[in-house]
């Protein structure tokens, strides 16, 4: 098994464990991958839910750029439920789960068709 197949499988069981969701493997797997080699990195695989520029970034780069939604106080909404889903406490909060629950809120996963 692949580094890459080993963080799938964590986030898989983040999913499950953490967030109380059967995961869709097939889509997670993509979004995996669509995050590219900031999987790899200790800052950048995780989201700091705590900091307002962060939840920004993820608006903007992700929900805007990548999936193609227009912005609006729904899409903080979003985040923000998706933080409290994850567990606020939850020191980890990594980037391709929270994508991956973001890109089913919204029912866009056709972005990863």
């Amino acid at each position: 098994m692949g580094k890459r197949d080993e963080l799938i499988a964590k986030y898989a069981d983040d999913l499950k464990n953490k967030c109380g969701m059967e995961p869709d493997m097939d889509l997670l797997t993509k979004v995996t991958i669509g995050c590219g080699p900031a999987i790899y990195n200790d800052d950048a695989s995780t989201v700091a839910s705590s900091q307002e520029s962060e939840l920004e970034t993820v608006k903007n780069n992700f929900l805007i750029k990548k999936l193609g939604l227009a912005d609006g106080p729904e899409l903080m909404e979003a985040i923000n439920s998706v933080v409290e889903t994850y567990g606020k406490s939850e020191r980890n909060k990594y980037r391709a789960v929270v994508y991956y629950m973001l890109t089913k809120h919204f029912g866009k996963q056709s972005v990863y068709g």
